[in-house]
């Protein structure tokens, strides 16, 4: 690898030059991807284990779910996720002894501009740049796995150059990027199913049956033993415990840290991944210290403290969640849900969306649990969905609707009514808006 120039470009710089290499931010192939692999030398040959992860919600929770157990059993863990929130450095975790910890912008800076010198100009889009960065990354340093998140669908990903992972994971497959992956359920599960591989595990959650039979399809087709969630597993909860169940034994674990009843769900795929890999020995003691321990920002994330945090009303209690399509705003709505079965609070919805999204089926969701939308803008992002449009669709379901310039306004709008009761208020409505939060609210991902 070539030594980095004497005067290094700042990474953010680095990664806007990278961007404009391809017209398009996202154009679905793997040709470019093997050209500059093979270029490469083939970094992604040489990786240790590899568990790939696709679908369309709870990939990230289960992915932390996956790297809090393995961490705990001792293993050493490489993670690929995106997006990122508030930093690029939030995709690529090293895995080291006693925990990894994130690339530093140094060594990011280096393998990125590597894979650009190697590229040599020709056109790749950000995110295949930014792949074969972590696979060089990765093959650098000693692990036991890598945990590999799909970025858009899986047939094309640039990630789906694994040819031989040791597990494909499935998470819930729903409707989302249609423009990109199909319009329909069935044509999704397709993209997303083509992750799986000759004889290697899939282990799938619980899907809608269009889904499912895409998926049990493909299985069957690349001999894939398949591990389905109320099929071959079970995962559920008893007296506020997670109950898992397989043809193995029962696990009785405490609950997962992270909030709302799909946790369950996602951690119980978490498991039943690791005890699909025959080459694994998982212990209980890790089990349970993974699934408590496991951390994911913006997912049901309770503000407690920050400068965003301070202008809201006093007393009041503040969620982020990412979430983005239909499914995510039903988990979100569902958390809630719980959450005031608990402790009743009024609850507003601060929501910003992304101009693709679908902002009807996503607040639909929170129609039965509040009649107050603030509708925000998303700073930094040109394909943000005006406050407008969003409003409108907030008004078609019934809701009462205010635009504010931003959140922080949005909060300081709600700090000044007289509420009883401290109000419960939910920031939510896409990952960008979610990490805009963290920044501002001067707590990043670390």
């Amino acid at each position: 690898m070539s030594l980095p120039a004497a005067n290094p470009q700042p990474l953010g710089e680095l990664i806007a030059r990278l961007s404009a290499l391809h017209p398009k931010r996202i154009d679905l192939s793997l040709d470019r991807m093997h050209r500059l692999l093979a270029r490469l030398d083939h970094p992604e040959r040489t990786l240790p284990p590899v568990i790939h992860i696709a679908g369309t919600n709870g990939k990230g929770s289960t992915i932390a779910y996956l790297r809090a157990i393995l961490e705990a059993a001792g293993m050493r863990v490489h993670v690929y996720t995106s997006p990122y929130l508030v930093r690029i450095n939030e995709c690529y975790r090293i895995g080291e002894s006693g925990g990894g910890r994130l690339a530093d912008d140094a060594e990011l800076r280096r393998v990125l501009e590597h894979c650009d010198q190697v590229n040599a100009g020709d056109p790749i889009t950000i995110f295949e740049m930014e792949t074969a960065a972590a696979f060089c990354l990765f093959a650098e340093h000693d692990a036991d796995v890598v945990l590999l998140e799909t970025g858009l669908g899986g047939r094309l990903d640039a990630t789906n150059v694994i040819d031989r992972p040791v597990a494909a994971v499935i998470t819930p497959v729903s409707m989302d990027h249609t423009e990109f992956l199909g319009n329909s359920l069935t044509a999704i599960a397709g993209e997303k199913a083509a992750i799986i591989k000759r004889g290697a595990p899939v282990i799938c959650a619980e899907q809608a049956a269009e889904a499912m039979s895409v998926i049990e399809a493909q299985a069957n087709r690349m001999r894939a033993p398949l591990h389905a969630a109320g099929q071959q597993w079970h995962v559920g909860v008893e007296r506020g415990r997670l109950v898992y169940q397989d043809e193995r034994g029962l696990l009785d674990l405490a609950a997962p840290k992270l909030f709302g009843r799909h946790q369950f769900d996602n951690a119980g795929l978490a498991i039943a991944t690791l005890r699909a890999i025959e080459t694994f020995k998982i212990g209980m003691p890790a089990f349970e210290a993974g699934i408590v321990g496991a951390e994911w920002p913006a997912r049901m994330q309770r503000l407690v403290a920050g400068a965003l945090v301070d202008q809201g009303p006093k007393g009041c209690e503040i969620w982020l969640d990412g979430g983005h399509n239909a499914e995510g705003g039903r988990v979100a709505a569902a958390a809630l849900g719980d959450l005031e079965e608990r402790v009743s609070r009024p609850l507003v919805v601060i929501a910003g969306m992304m101009a693709n999204k679908d902002a009807g089926a996503f607040l639909a969701n929170f129609a039965g649990l509040t009649r107050h939308i603030m509708a925000v803008p998303i700073p930094g992002r040109d394909n943000a969905m005006p406050p407008d449009r969003l409003a409108d669709a907030a008004r078609a379901l019934g809701m009462r609707v205010e635009n504010a310039a931003s959140v922080e306004a949005a909060l300081h709008a709600l700090s000044r009514l007289a509420y009883e009761v401290p109000p419960r208020i939910l920031i939510t409505g896409s990952l960008y808006l979610a990490g805009h939060v963290l920044a501002v609210n001067g707590t990043p991902p670390g």
